[in-house]
């Protein structure tokens, strides 16, 4: 695993504001018809806020750019997700923006997509093991790892000066490719201070296979942690921190702790979701980190258009050049714009949210 290099990425379709629209709609917004679609938009699970975010913004920036798109959600599973692919190609659609469940899941409608000329564009997760993939939209994951990685320890700092600490790590579903850079980066801050000693993981369940957590399923998180504390942390033992992949699943260790009787411990998140947000805020999760959706849907917009446009082989978006060896999917290096994300803490929330109305409120509300 190498560094990547952080790249910022900002607005590419001027702002835009949030509605609640739940699918494409008219000629603008899409919806498939005689003339098939411009965007196919296949999106996972609603398991988190971003999710669900990224449909408003996609619905509203296809309608303000005259763009027919089509925006659906595979909440059923894999299956779900392959047949609704199978139908955007089926009707025509010259991009897809696809958002794995599985990123190696795939293969099959994406040599379909492949056969029919149509561009595939990898959302947030990259598509695994295929050639079929020509660009892949993201924040740059092994980083967020580090700002996690980093974010516990100074969270483990300020409560515990000096150390040492013994801490347990969370990690993501392993279907997920976005899982292993999150625990690889976060690692490449730990490991050095387990190797000298400072920070002992008290289960000794230090691999992302040990810690994964199926389905990105908060029980799941929290049926482990419930297990691990069981047996690794009787009578007034308890975890200095836990490094968790992402809010969801923060709360659901700190409910854990918390059901135990433990004293809370540095929680790590990300994704900015309300609920942490206002935990953040009362002292009870440490940090999150903020990956605001509308940019990563605007920049993934405009690489369509750029596409639309007739542009191959695009190695520049709005002034960002791509690194074309950023990020092996086991099968080819696929060109990645990348943006980069934030640590938000109690002490920084006011200002890394100032411009995301939503959270903003969420964050003032939690300090009245």
């Amino acid at each position: 695993m190498h560094m990547i290099k952080k790249i910022a990425l900002w607005g590419t379709a001027g702002l835009l504001a949030v509605s609640s629209l739940t699918g494409c709609s008219g000629n603008a917004g899409g919806g498939e018809d005689a003339n098939g679609i411009d965007i196919g938009i296949s999106m996972p699970q609603k398991t988190s806020e971003n999710w669900v975010e990224a449909e408003g913004y996609f619905n509203d920036l296809c309608d303000s750019e005259g763009l027919k798109c089509t925006v659906q959600f595979a909440n059923n599973g894999v299956a779900e997700q392959q047949n609704q692919i199978d139908t955007m190609i089926t009707n025509g659609a010259k991009v897809l923006v696809v958002g794995a469940i599985d990123g190696a899941s795939l293969g099959t409608q994406l040599q379909k997509a492949a056969d029919a000329g149509i561009t595939v564009i990898a959302y947030d997760r990259l598509l695994m093991e295929t050639e079929n993939v020509n660009y892949y939209v993201a924040y740059d994951n092994f980083g967020v790892g580090v700002k996690q990685g980093e974010a516990l320890l100074q969270g483990l700092e300020a409560v515990k000066p000096g150390g040492p600490w013994t801490i347990e790590v969370v990690a993501g579903s392993n279907d997920d490719s976005n899982s292993g850079k999150f625990f690889d980066g976060a690692m490449s801050v730990l490991q050095p201070e387990i190797d000298a000693g400072k920070v002992t993981i008290g289960s000794g369940q230090n691999t992302q296979a040990q810690a994964a957590t199926q389905g990105w399923d908060p029980k799941n998180a929290q049926s482990r942690m419930d297990a691990i504390l069981t047996q690794h942390y009787q009578g007034d033992a308890a975890p200095d921190g836990i490094l968790s992949p992402n809010d969801t699943l923060g709360r659901a260790v700190l409910t854990s702790c918390e059901q135990a009787g433990k004293p809370l411990p540095v929680v790590t998140g990300q994704d900015s979701e309300l609920e942490s947000l206002a935990w953040i805020m009362e002292g009870k999760q440490y940090s999150t980190i903020s990956k605001p959706t509308k940019p990563l849907v605007e920049a993934s917009v405009a690489l369509a258009q750029k596409v639309l446009a007739g542009e191959t082989d695009i190695t520049e978006l709005n002034g960002i050049a791509v690194d074309p060896d950023q990020y092996n999917n086991g099968v080819k290096d696929v060109p990645a714009f990348l943006l980069t994300p934030v640590v938000a803490t109690k002490e920084n929330a006011l200002e890394v949210y100032k411009d995301e109305p939503t959270k903003l409120e969420a964050v003032q509300n939690a300090t009245k």
